[in-house]
């Protein structure tokens, strides 16, 4: 029996007639309305025509996570008087319940996003619902741009819905051609914010790790709401360790502890989404922002905390990262305080802190791993997906690096359209990258095993099992836990999917290699765990280094924590690995046994040889070099080098080591200090000598023939540096006879003396240093090029007396005081009182008077 009057209190039937005359309209429609308002539950029985009286329709709910999906369904039979799988059905990865007369089917969105690619008419379905929308998760963002493309092209009458939680709708508008927005009113109630930041600081996350003091915090605060309030408490974390650790400092409180989750049980699942008669502590990730509704919930506990995908591209490692959730995921979670009475919201940070954090989360297409979805759109007729109606366009530096892993595994051709291979790939519902670790291991092992690892390497084993994956292989095989169970059922549904890959049906590899003849089980554990992770990422295959530090094909090095079984290997599979911020290697999670076969083998497309001449250690070294990306395998001497390697090795030393490499005499370095001041003074065809850099632009001017005869270090210190410099004199000019003129390297002074004139000084003004008395009835400054020298006067015995630019001025005043200084000090030294007249000396006065 119907439940009307369930039904009927639902708040967003006030805006199902707009809903349905905007479709009517516009076929397409975006309905705004806040989480418990029943706009997941309500709307599609409507728009089925299973309440209302209105025209029987099928209708297919696309919802971001398998737990709203199973949720919903359950809800919305529930509502009917009927059990899932009758008029309302759902499909998940893995499991399905229908029936012939369902007539509502929720499904996951990556499920639509299979059934797209089988039939992009999606024959028989009406209407779809992308519930959810605003959380902007990839999957539902492809769908959306798939279902776009059908309705322009193939189905104008089919209809499109995207129902979102926030008020963030005129994006979803314009990308559905200026639909209509239906915004339906929630009935919530206040909701009083206590603001509760840490009493100290706390270092902020990084990676997946989160400080425990942080979240010791939080199990304070849970126990303090518990305190202060009534009602069941639903604290926010961003994952499931957090839930673990947060539930451990939790122990003794007066009410039950659940955790929810998405890959929670479907009991805890049932008990979480179950009115209670007994207060209730319930930990949740993300999952209960907007995808379910937890009856029952007074008091919100918001961590401030959520989880972001993130790639490095440089090192194809991929990760989820711990970030400060964004306002609006703040006030999706607030808003859980009030859904049935006032309520309370205790934030785990301070007022001030609010207004500092993003306005809304970003959308996943910014952040992830793109290879999955680039082979979707290859596999759609959109290669680089330039024709899609996506809300926001793919980095291309993300797609560049989707294109390069999906050419590497086979799924693509060189213009990007997808292979039979890629086709089939699509068709697993799996990451590419385990897509070809299923295809090509079911080849070398068999169906099963192949699969079973695979399952293994989509959802990361609990810590628990260690960072051994043939270990956590045994351990899933026998163990009895959640994880376990789901792992099964994601075997089963792998092995379905590959069938048992005979050794006559063999598949190729990327490189168009045949996968390892074995026939199925004949490897042990260890051997078959290391091929199918270095089958899924062989550029994480990884040599050992010694003491547990490893480097990968991809160039990144690789660390193994302390007590790891895995630490003696002489080479690894990486499966799970992330890095911290700021940090040069990879912390490894999940790592196979690998040989040197197996490496070669799995990652065969980046083997490379060939002869590698470089500046190494502080010489020129040749060697012949296979590798297997950034591994070296094997080398050996190069006895007969390449000669334009040899030349840029000897000018890449140059660059790291300076021009000091060659011979520099003093008559060089002036040269070099005459030519640099030409330069500044006079620019035109006078060369810019001052940086090394400048200079090795300019290496065939002046540096050859030398250079090119060079073989290493040694001969570099053979070349003259002042002979090779006179050849960027500008000599067709006939400029260059003038450097003598223009910068010459002495001066003589009025005592007959030539001193040499220092171009070094950093201020660029030429140095004469000269001893005052040789000076004597030289009136104006001496210049080069134009500019007066800075004259360094020294006493007789050499030391600096005095410094200046105008002579003229010097001996009318600064003189008189010098004078007064160091006659007593050298009276043997001629001091006359009118220097201008004085005959200049180098000599004492006892010399003179001869």
């Amino acid at each position: 029996m119907i439940r009307t009057t369930d039904l009927d209190a639902l708040p967003v039937r006030e805006a199902v007639p707009a809903l349905v005359s905007a479709l009517d309209a516009h076929g397409a429609a975006v309905l705004c309305a806040p989480p418990g308002t029943g706009k997941t539950t309500l709307v599609p029985l409507v728009l089925a025509g299973l309440v209302g009286g209105g025209e029987r329709r099928r209708v297919v709910v696309a919802e971001p996570r398998r737990i709203a999906a199973r949720a919903a369904a359950r809800r919305m039979a529930w509502l009917l008087g009927e059990t899932v799988g009758e008029s309302v059905g759902f499909t998940v990865r893995g499991e399905r319940t229908v029936g012939p007369r369902t007539t509502v089917e929720v499904v996951t969105t990556g499920v639509l996003l299979q059934r797209l690619q089988r039939d992009q008419e999606l024959t028989g379905v009406d209407v779809v619902i992308l519930d959810e929308c605003h959380e902007r998760h990839l999957d539902a963002d492809t769908v959306a741009a798939f279902l776009l493309d059908v309705r322009a092209t193939l189905r104008p009458e089919l209809r499109l819905v995207a129902a979102s939680a926030t008020t963030d709708t005129a994006g979803w508008a314009r990308l559905l051609g200026d639909a209509p927005v239906v915004a339906a009113e929630g009935v919530s109630y206040p909701v009083e914010t206590v603001w509760a930041p840490p009493a100290r600081p706390v270092r902020p996350p990084h990676g997946t790790r989160v400080d425990p003091a942080q979240l010791a915090h939080v199990a304070s605060v849970v126990r303090r709401a518990l305190a202060e309030r009534s009602g069941d408490v639903l604290c926010f974390l961003p994952g499931v360790g957090e839930l673990a650790r947060v539930a451990g400092q939790l122990d003794g409180v007066a009410a039950e502890v659940l955790q929810v989750h998405g890959r929670a049980p479907a009991p805890v699942q049932e008990a979480v989404l179950t009115r209670a008669a007994h207060r209730r502590v319930i930990l949740a990730t993300a999952v209960a922002e907007s995808s379910l509704t937890v009856p029952g919930v007074r008091v919100v506990v918001d961590s401030g905390l959520a989880r972001e995908p993130r790639v490095d591209h440089a090192r194809g490692l991929g990760a989820l990262a711990t970030v400060r959730a964004s306002r609006a995921a703040g006030r999706q979670r607030a808003g859980r305080a009030g859904r049935e009475a006032p309520g309370t919201v205790y934030r785990c940070w301070s007022e001030a802190e609010d207004g500092r954090l993003t306005a809304y989360p970003s959308p996943e297409i910014r952040l992830a791993d793109l290879s999955a979805f680039a082979l979707q759109a290859a596999c759609w007729g959109d290669p680089d997906a330039s024709g899609l109606a996506l809300p926001d366009p793919p980095p291309a530096g993300a797609m560049a690096a989707a294109r390069e892993v999906l050419t590497a595994v086979g799924a693509v051709d060189g213009a990007g359209r997808p292979t039979p291979r890629g086709l089939r790939m699509a068709r697993l519902g799996l990451h590419p990258r385990l897509a070809r670790a299923l295809l090509d291991g079911a080849a070398a092992l068999g169906a099963r095993p192949a699969a079973q690892l695979v399952a293994l390497l989509s959802e990361e084993p609990p810590r628990g099992y260690g960072d051994d994956l043939a270990a956590a292989w045994r351990a899933a095989r026998s163990g009895g836990d959640a994880y376990a169970a789901r792992w099964r059922a994601e075997t089963r549904r792998l092995e379905r999917a590959v069938g048992d890959a005979a050794p006559d049906s063999r598949t190729s590899h990327a490189d168009g290699t045949r996968a390892p003849g074995r026939s199925p089980g004949s490897l042990p554990d260890d051997a078959a765990a290391g091929l199918v992770a270095a089958l899924a990422f062989p550029e994480r295959v990884a040599k050992a280094k010694g003491a547990g530090a490893f480097l990968m094909a991809s160039g990144t090095g690789a660390e193994l924590g302390e007590g790891s079984p895995l630490r003696s290997a002489p080479w690894l599979a990486v499966a799970v690995a992330d890095r911290a911020p700021h940090s040069a290697s990879a912390r490894v999670r999940l790592a196979a046994v690998l040989d040197e076969d197996g490496a070669r083998t799995a990652a065969a497309h980046l083997l490379t040889s060939g002869a590698e001449v470089r500046w190494e250690s502080g010489d020129v070294v040749a060697r012949a070099v296979e590798r297997l990306g950034a591994i070296e395998l094997v080398a050996r001497p190069l006895r007969d080098p390449d000669p334009g390697s040899v030349r840029d090795a000897l000018l890449d030393g140059l660059r790291a080591e300076g021009l000091g490499l060659l011979r520099w005499s003093p008559d060089a370095r002036a040269l070099r200090a005459r030519l640099g001041f030409l330069h500044r003074t006079l620019g035109g065809a006078w060369p810019d000598v001052q940086g090394d850099g400048a200079l090795l632009e300019r290496a065939d001017d002046w540096l050859e023939p030398e250079l090119s005869r060079a073989r290493r270090r040694a001969d570099l210190a053979r070349i003259d540096a002042g002979q090779a410099l006179n050849r960027l004199l500008p000599w067709t000019t006939g400029e260059a006879a003038r450097l003598d003129e223009l910068a010459p390297e002495r001066i003589e002074v009025p005592s007959g003396s030539r001193i040499r004139v220092d171009y070094t000084a950093e201020h660029g003004q030429p140095v004469l240093a000269v001893k005052l008395q040789e000076l004597f009835g030289l009136a104006e400054t001496p210049r080069v090029a134009g500019v007066p020298v800075l004259v360094h006067l020294l006493s007789p015995a050499g030391r600096p007396a005095a410094v200046t630019a105008d002579l003229a001025s010097f001996w009318q005043g600064g003189y008189r005081a010098v004078r007064a200084e160091l006659r007593g000090r050298y009276p043997k030294h001629p001091w006359p009182e009118d220097p201008a007249t004085a005959e200049p000396t180098r000599h004492t006065n006892a010399r003179l008077r001869r």
